[in-house]
């Protein structure tokens, strides 16, 4: 897979699109061939009371990088039919990132597989959360996002 492409360029432009990415900081590092990689580093208002990110924001992360991997075989005009996510340790570090993949392309719904990783300071990744989901291709595409 080639890291920087310029349908990487496209890909975070649709990102940049989204007002809640952008809070969160959230920023596309691959996407192309069947993959996507969704990074953000981790403040202290995503973390929950007991200092762990937030279940919510790996859900995100899952969520959305699911989608930019079915995005990178079905194009535009996607949305989330369903995921599952199980949390399989307490997410501690630095920078957290999700990689996806395609299992299935289809038609009309395009299956993906996604790893939730924190990073330490060192960039060590620790695996926190797996996902699954099933992605649903539109009719029709939105428009595309502004430069």
């Amino acid at each position: 897979m080639n890291a920087y492409t310029p349908d990487l360029e496209r890909a975070r432009k649709v990102l940049v699109a989204q007002p809640f990415s952008t809070y969160l900081g959230a920023r596309l590092t691959a996407f192309g061939d069947g993959v996507a990689v969704l990074e953000l580093d981790v403040r202290d208002e995503l973390r929950q009371q007991n200092g762990f990110v937030h279940g919510g924001v790996l859900s995100y992360a899952a969520d959305n990088t699911l989608t930019f991997a079915a995005g990178t075989v079905a194009g535009t005009g996607l949305l989330t039919a369903g995921f599952t996510i199980d949390y399989l340790r307490p997410a501690r570090g630095e920078t957290l990132r999700a990689r996806a993949q395609v299992v299935r392309p289809g038609r009309s719904r395009v299956v993906c597989r996604c790893e939730l990783f924190m990073l330490d300071s060192d960039g060590n990744e620790t695996l926190c959360a797996i996902a699954q989901g099933t992605i649903s291709v539109a009719d029709t595409a939105p428009p595309e996002p502004a430069a």
